[in-house]
């Protein structure tokens, strides 16, 4: 079976946006003050830590270049399925 190419793509139309304005909380055009809660700033610092845990990453590495890192195949597709499950019920309900 041959696929070709007939269609054309199509393209979304554009439309100009408008330029934001600045907020003003008094009429001004001045902008207005903005004060962050505590715990956004601790959201903004918790990107200092890194996001994976290198001692164990370099374990398992370590473990699949010995040959004593084993794979549960069956585990890990009765847990994608579990998952799956999970999704079609909810969208089911929504």
């Amino acid at each position: 079976m041959k696929i070709d190419n007939t269609l054309k793509p199509t393209t979304a139309p554009t439309t100009p946006r408008a330029k934001p304005q600045a907020a003003s909380s008094n009429g001004t055009g001045a902008a207005a003050d903005v004060r962050l809660s505590p715990l956004a700033g601790q959201l903004a610092t918790s990107d200092a830590e890194p996001p994976v845990n290198a001692a164990r990453v370099a374990e398992i590495r370590q473990a699949i270049a010995e040959g004593r890192f084993s794979i549960d195949t069956g585990l890990i597709a009765d847990r994608l399925i579990s998952t799956a499950r999970e999704l079609v019920a909810g969208r089911l309900k929504a």
